[in-house]
């Protein structure tokens, strides 16, 4: 946990949550694996109990003081340590989706209350959209409208700890003589109507480009084969570049695999879905 001021919008790049009720009195069971789809495939050597989408779903059984027996099955697209808030994602799924199955009746903001005292991406995760975020991911200023952002995304074969990160983060704001975070920037940002490819800056960029030094080569060639600026995805390390439509993004996201060797995916702004369980 760590305060921040962000602007965060959530795009079409998807883990895969499926829940199934089960009945009383079963064990809930829980499993994680890659999609076919995903760019890249490293080991799930994580407990479950260090998961977040489980440690959600037992959050909500705590809430409610009873239990929730479900099975969950998760197929994650979004690497691990790609700054983009996968497990974040996939917990706000798992409470979206077992307040509609076990029909709790709870509002989006109750359970945006749960999800933050999993992580800080965890609230705005379960609003979707756009949104300014502020202090430890509690306070959201949800927009109106969804800004048109069209990217690819590209995923290094490195990883970056977001522990690791944010050492790094308070140390350079240490040195700087400043709180490390500029809410003032961000909403100008985000406010300011169209977003153009310099226009996204990222105060976890520098300390990224610490934790993992390489990333830096990869930062120079995404800019001088889109021929635009590229940037530090969250707390890294996937990077992405703007582009101005769809079609612009797909051929990119073509031109970086083939020219520079890099699982790269096309994406676009989107609102979360609504649940479906079964």
């Amino acid at each position: 946990m760590h305060p921040i001021a962000s602007w965060m919008v959530t795009i079409d790049l998807q883990d895969e949550v499926e829940l199934e009720r089960l009945e009383d009195p079963a064990l809930s069971m829980y499993a994680v694996q890659w999609h076919r789809q995903a760019p890249r495939k490293p080991e799930i050597d994580w407990p479950m109990s260090r998961d977040l989408a489980a440690r959600a779903h037992q959050a909500l059984e705590r809430h409610v003081d009873r239990a929730l027996p479900l099975r969950m099955k998760i197929e994650k697209r979004i690497p691990l340590g790609s700054g983009l808030g996968g497990g974040s994602a996939d917990a706000a799924a798992v409470l979206r989706g077992t307040n509609e199955l076990f029909e709790l009746g709870l509002g989006i903001d109750e359970l945006a209350e749960i999800g933050s005292g999993l992580g800080s991406d965890v609230p705005f995760m379960v609003h979707g959209g756009s949104a300014i975020v502020e202090g430890l991911g509690e306070r959201i200023e949800t927009q109106t409208t969804l800004p048109d952002v069209h990217a690819v995304v590209v995923f290094p074969d490195l990883h970056c700890s977001t522990a690791a990160v944010y050492g790094w983060f308070d140390d350079l704001a240490e040195d700087n003589g400043d709180a490390g975070i500029r809410p003032n920037a961000v909403r100008s940002l985000a406010e300011g109507g169209c977003l153009t490819p310099d226009g996204p800056f990222n105060d976890l960029a520098e300390p990224a480009l610490r934790t993992a030094p390489r990333l830096a080569d990869h930062l120079e060639d995404l800019a001088r084969l889109a021929d635009n600026p590229a940037h530090v995805t969250g707390s890294g390390c996937a990077i992405y570049t703007l582009c101005d439509q769809a079609i612009h993004a797909e051929a990119l996201a073509t031109a970086i695999f083939d020219r520079l060797g890099l699982p790269a995916i096309a994406v676009t702004s989107c609102n979360v879905p609504e649940a479906v369980s079964g």
